[in-house]
């Protein structure tokens, strides 16, 4: 029996973040929405579902793995928007087929090798509840990301269980400093390579802080849990990470940092706020950079999503930055702000709430960001940390370039 992870029409409401990503691939506390899938179902091989022009560097990415491809078999298929858990995996019969709903949504399906040439078709295009007609229903409780700020709120749990799942809370294999200070250590994993520097503060009382192997915390820095540090991250002289906080794989962190995903490869390494906010990759943040993630009449806040307005039904949002963003100094961002991929904003006032991919400006005016510069920049910026920018990722940039233009125009 196979595993296969598919995204629905639902990864829509992420873009910008799913325009270089399935949804599937998408961070909520120490691990990926797929991550906590397959290891759910550790014997069995993974096929992914995306759709048709991710699948080239989501090959590239995972050569082992099989992308858009069914070979003749049984299958277990997932919603790649679930948060998987150990109660859902027990709701699931692999030996019955049918299909897996919560509240009216496709969660999960058990089907055979025979149904397969039927899905062909709609594969890549968002599998939904209606390409699974004819098969037995089963109810079960799943909790799905709908929008960012679902990854965002579900975020503290989340590192909760993912630091539960790897039995790793309670042990400092890396280096950590004698003057560095450590509330509840047995709620403390700090991995092999990892430096926690003098006069650090890793606060454990309200959650775990899970620190992955090679990562450093330098001096006088403070992280409160429940927060995770990604391998190879560096968090910043005097920097202050807040509970609810995800630092994906070589990060650099400072200033300030509350309830908020940082992908990975991305740097927000100098002073200002980032607060309830998601960051993808390659972004850059410049020094002084603030978001704002509070309305000034305590209204929940609205994002620009999927081309309408929509109530996060939250008093506290701050910013969905799409990768390869890039800000000046004193950049400030308003609430609920969303900011294209490849965009580089700058100067004086707050940006625009809403900023279309491969933009270049600021609250004045936003031109076109020419293609030709922003890949050489993205190049550049790759190589730094011995990432190749390949040709296919280059194809890929180039098709979202393409697709978004009539948004840069309407805007």
């Amino acid at each position: 029996m196979k595993l296969c992870i598919f995204e629905d029409d639902g990864y829509a409401n992420f873009l910008p973040l799913t325009w270089f990503r399935p949804v599937y691939d998408l961070r909520c506390g120490i691990n990926t929405l797929r991550e906590k899938i397959t290891r759910a179902f550790p014997e069995m091989e993974t096929v992914l579902v995306c759709r048709e022009y991710l699948a080239e560097t989501l090959k590239e990415a995972n050569p082992d793995v099989l992308v858009n491809q069914f070979p003749r078999d049984r299958y277990l298929m997932v919603n790649g928007r679930v948060l998987f858990n150990n109660y859902l995996k027990q709701s699931i019969d692999i030996n019955r087929e049918g299909i897996y709903l919560s509240k009216g949504r496709l969660v999960a399906a058990v089907i055979s090798s025979q149904y397969l040439s039927e899905l062909q078709d709609k594969k890549s295009s968002g599998l939904e509840r209606n390409d699974f007609e004819g098969f037995r229903v089963y109810e079960v409780e799943a909790e799905f990301v709908e929008y960012v700020w679902d990854l965002i709120r579900y975020n503290p749990a989340q590192i909760i269980t993912d630091a539960a799942w790897h039995e790793k809370i309670g042990e400092q294999e890396g280096d950590v400093h004698y003057r560095a200070v450590m509330v509840n250590p047995a709620n403390i994993f700090v991995g092999q390579g990892a430096r926690v520097r003098p006069a650090a503060v890793l606060d454990a009382e309200k959650g775990p802080i899970y620190i992955e192997e090679g990562a450093t915390v330098l001096p006088n820095a403070t992280i409160i849990g429940p927060a995770y540090i990604g391998r190879g991250s560096v968090i910043k002289i005097g920097a202050k990470i807040s509970g609810g906080t995800s630092v994906g794989e070589w990060s650099k962190v400072g200033g300030e940092v509350e309830a908020s995903i940082i992908h990975s490869y991305s740097n927000k390494q100098h002073e200002g706020f980032l607060g309830h906010s998601y960051l993808g990759q390659w972004v850059n943040l410049g020094a002084n950079t603030n978001n704002s993630d509070l309305k000034n009449n305590y209204q929940p806040v609205k994002m620009f999503i999927n081309g309408k307005w929509v109530s996060s039904g939250s008093l506290f949002m701050g910013a969905m930055i799409g990768d390869h963003v890039k800000t000046g100094i004193n950049t400030m961002l308003n609430t609920g702000a969303v900011i294209g991929v490849f965009s580089n904003l700058f100067g004086s006032g707050f940006m625009p709430k809403y900023v279309p991919a491969f933009s270049w400006g600021g609250s004045e005016e936003l031109v076109e960001h020419r293609f030709e510069k922003a890949i050489t920049t993205a190049r550049v910026a790759m190589a730094r940390r011995k990432v190749k920018l390949t040709p296919a990722m280059e194809k890929l940039y180039r098709y979202v370039f393409d697709k978004t233009a009539d948004e840069r125009k309407e805007f």
